[in-house]
């Protein structure tokens, strides 16, 4: 029995996987324009994990530069500020509003991002959809602490958890915590396509066809 969904944010709520990756691009193009590709190849099979993680790889393993504390706090901002920008003005996950509105009453409904907590909440709030969410977490954190952390609190089994991701880093997350993985498969993310359950959005999508079928395409 389903007890409890799990989202992540970025191509599953809204529609802004490619922001992030505009934004990194305008972060590094005009200083590193002979690194900043070989940086976007880096984000987009590591998509999901920390800004801060990836900025200091930018840095440390395609510069070989030392990334000082204060310089990586001011690029993460500037990046933050690009980010939050474009997400307010993002369209929704086609589908996804009606499937928030039918299943918030069902069952509790969680945020698991890489995006930072203090942004991913204000993100919710400016957007109106804090009534959905019974929480909403992001880093420090990451996916897999946050499962499990919710799955402990709650005393949960895993099977009983149902996660929708759009990454790679969200199917490592669900197969370290033993969560159901629902993957949404865009152009970005065609590596997830021998995924067990997979949507293209939500339009039309209902929990019960989890038991019904692993395949809703």
């Amino acid at each position: 029995m389903i007890k409890a969904l799990l989202f992540d944010f970025d191509g599953v709520i809204l529609e802004s996987a490619d922001i992030k990756t505009d934004a990194y691009r305008r972060l590094f193009e005009s200083e590193y324009p002979d690194k900043v590709e070989d940086f976007i190849e880096y984000h987009a099979v590591n998509v999901g994990i920390s800004r801060y993680v990836k900025i200091q790889y930018f840095y440390e393993k395609i510069l070989g530069v030392r990334l000082i504390e204060e310089k990586k706090k001011e690029l993460v901002n500037d990046f933050s500020q690009i980010v939050l920008k474009e997400t307010l003005n993002a369209s929704f996950v086609k589908g996804i509003p009606e499937f928030l509105e039918e299943n918030y009453k069902k069952f509790p409904l969680f945020i698991v991002t890489g995006t930072p907590n203090e942004e991913i909440n204000l993100i919710i709030k400016k957007r109106k959809l804090d009534i959905y969410f019974k929480e909403m977490h992001g880093s420090p954190m990451d996916k897999r602490e946050i499962i499990n952390d919710i799955i402990c609190r709650y005393k949960w089994n895993p099977e009983e958890i149902v996660f929708f991701g759009d990454a790679q880093s969200d199917l490592r997350a669900a197969e370290e915590t033993g969560v159901i993985f629902v993957a949404r498969i865009t152009g970005n993310s065609k590596t997830l396509e021998n995924c067990k359950y997979k949507i293209r959005d939500f339009q039309g999508f209902k929990i019960k066809d989890l038991s019904i079928r692993g395949d809703k395409t």
